[in-house]
């Protein structure tokens, strides 16, 4: 893939173990990273921010090629597989560092976004989406043994029960979408 051709996206939906190993698996997505964002300090550490005194949500920062995926897929992917109707919680994640988060890279990603929440809001979910939508500030990587955890820890509970059913939804409703290795 010609790295010229490739946009950047910032999503945080929970824990970022979790969003990783769902945009993984999308064809046209690469370089996905596990980090943190949005956050008031540079270079957090996971303890601190899992702790919720960073100001940071856990996230991960994608490259992908609009040929082959657009950023309203990538959207809709991003709202199907939480639930952003809960603020500053996913499952048994809660605190603002789990929160549901958008962090545009420009202004039409930012109107994609808002465009997308005014549309779920009124055509599906019964209660309010509560998505921040926040222009995308310093992403910071997550420590070594947080990338690519899912793929290197199936077997894990976690990843069993709280994963696996992300990644089931996943290919029920987007199939067309997956990379063939998935």
């Amino acid at each position: 893939m010609n790295n010229e051709n490739l946009k950047t996206a910032t999503f945080a939906n929970g824990c970022f173990w979790c969003t990783e190993a769902v945009f993984q698996r999308l064809e046209g997505v690469e370089n996905v990273k596990s980090g943190f964002t949005g956050g008031k300090i540079k270079n957090p550490p996971y303890r601190e921010v899992v702790q919720g005194r960073t100001g940071h949500a856990e996230g991960i920062q994608l490259q992908y090629d609009e040929k082959k995926i657009s950023y309203k897929e990538l959207l809709l992917v991003f709202f199907t597989t939480h639930d952003p109707t809960t603020l500053n919680r996913q499952q048994n994640d809660v605190g603002t560092q789990y929160r549901s988060a958008i962090f545009y890279h420009s202004e039409d990603q930012k109107n994609e976004a808002l465009g997308m929440i005014e549309k779920l809001n009124d055509e599906i979910f019964e209660n309010r989406i509560v998505t921040e939508v926040t222009e995308a500030s310093a992403f910071y990587e997550a420590e070594f043994e947080h990338q690519n955890f899912y793929n290197n820890h199936t077997e894990q509970p976690y990843c069993q029960i709280i994963i696996d059913p992300k990644l089931k939804k996943l290919k029920e409703l987007f199939a067309d979408k997956l990379k063939t290795s998935a």
